[in-house]
C-alpha cells in the first residue's frame, strides 16, 4: 500500500468519524481537536495517522469504520503502517 492510498483511505475514515455523532465528541475530547482542526488538518498525514490510532483503541470503532468503508478489518493495520510513524508501531 502506498502512502497516497493510505492517506486517501484515512481521509475517508475521517469523513466517517465526523459524521458519527456519538464518536466524534469522544475523539475531540480525547485529542483536544476542535472543529477548525478537523477542517484545517484533514489533509495532514500526521493528523490522519493520529485519528487512525484513536480508532484502533476500540475494536468496535474499527469494525464500524471498516464496515462503512467496505474494508477488511485487518487492512487498517496496513493502512496505518503506510502512514507517518506507522513503521515505528509496536503492538504488544
Amino acid at each position: 500500500m502506498t502512502s497516497d492510498q493510505a492517506e486517501r483511505i484515512a481521509l475517508n475514515m475521517l469523513v466517517w468519524l465526523v459524521s458519527n455523532d456519538e464518536l466524534l465528541p469522544v475523539f475531540m475530547g480525547a485529542t483536544g481537536a476542535g472543529q477548525d482542526d478537523l477542517r484545517e488538518r484533514a489533509g495532514d498525514p500526521e493528523f490522519l495517522a493520529a485519528m487512525l490510532d484513536f480508532l484502533m483503541m476500540d475494536d468496535r470503532w474499527i469494525i464500524q469504520a471498516c464496515d462503512a468503508q467496505g474494508l477488511a478489518y485487518d487492512q487498517i493495520l496496513r493502512i496505518r503502517k503506510a502512514m507517518p510513524g506507522g513503521a515505528e508501531m509496536h503492538w504488544t
